[in-house]
């Protein structure tokens, strides 16, 4: 963020909250003219500080998906393992988020699924058969508390 003024953060935060913003929109909630945010907007683009523009789904109005975090432990950690594991995880749409962590557990995934035949199909032919699985602990979200993709900038 060492290369980013306040008018940077303020339009990347007005982004994060609605991209659908128009750059005229944008320049008059931080008086600024459509030529220079423009500009910024495509300055951030190119640097990569602005990856893609996407389209949050309503989780409910789809039916209720069911969201599953799971752990799962390898049975080496080197980095050959490793890359096998994520370059499966890559192919399956229904993992939406995969961290490598420290800590007792290599991977915490994210997970969508319709509904819980739906996921134990999937972790049963498809998460669980990838080579060099060891361990998997699935957690069943109850509640979403706070779901937020904003990320603070000022």
């Amino acid at each position: 963020m060492e290369n980013l003024d306040k008018t940077d953060r303020r339009i990347l935060t007005l982004l994060q909250q609605n991209a659908r913003l128009t750059i005229q929109e944008i320049g008059q909630q931080i008086n600024l003219s459509k030529t220079p945010v423009h500009e910024r907007i495509k300055r951030l683009e190119r640097e990569g500080i602005i990856e893609r523009y996407v389209t949050i789904l309503n989780k409910k109005k789809l039916g209720n998906l069911l969201m599953v975090y799971c752990q799962v432990t390898l049975d080496r950690q080197t980095r050959d393992a490793f890359a096998d594991f994520e370059g499966a995880i890559r192919l399956l749409p229904d993992v939406l988020e995969c961290n490598r962590v420290s800590g007792t557990f290599d991977y915490l995934l994210k997970i969508v699924s319709r509904d819980m035949e739906t996921y134990n199909y999937f972790y049963q032919e498809q998460l669980s058969v990838i080579p060099g699985t060891l361990h998997i602990s699935s957690f069943f979200v109850m509640a979403d508390v706070k779901s937020s993709t904003i990320v603070p900038l000022e």
